[in-house]
């Protein structure tokens, strides 16, 4: 039983060690990533609010890179009037989706916001391709926006609270 406790906590702390804070030279790499998953995942106009996010809006914003390859990003902005933080831009590599990339992203930047003992809540704006994602991770359906990030691809508003 030690053994195999020791082996998952070794993964993650390796897991942990590919999450690198966003710098402005992985920019290039994360439109790669949005364009592999547009049109299943984003509509092609979301790009260039991507690129704004990139440019200005970013918090706390996390890429994970394997082997020199960016294969995923993720962030958190901070509502602190609201004692709200919000999980912003997911994007995973297709050839890395269901492979547990994004959940241990999104756990790590749960950590960070727990760690910070500031927040009430936590949301995420999603949409109806991913929700079921953040539902395993225990987030709660709030609302739902039909058309809201471009015709076909609704709002999902989803809350984790603290």
């Amino acid at each position: 039983m030690g053994s195999l406790n020791f082996r998952i906590v070794g993964v993650k702390l390796l897991f942990y060690n590919m999450i690198k804070p966003y710098s402005l030279s992985f920019k290039q790499d994360l439109i790669h990533l949005i364009r592999l998953n547009t049109p299943r995942y984003f509509d092609p106009s979301e790009e260039i609010e991507l690129i704004k996010y990139l440019d200005g809006e970013t918090e706390d914003y996390y890429v994970v890179e394997e082997d020199g390859e960016i294969i995923g990003c993720g962030g958190i902005n901070y509502e602190p009037e609201k004692k709200t933080a919000v999980i912003s831009w997911d994007i995973i590599h297709p050839d890395y989706q269901g492979k547990g990339i994004g959940k241990e992203l999104l756990k790590f930047r749960i950590n960070k916001i727990k760690e910070k003992n500031e927040h009430a809540q936590i949301i995420v704006r999603t949409s109806q391709f991913t929700f079921k994602f953040y539902e395993k991770a225990e987030f709660k359906l709030m609302e739902i926006v039909k058309d809201y990030w471009a015709k076909g691809i609704d709002l999902y508003y989803m809350e984790l609270k603290l």
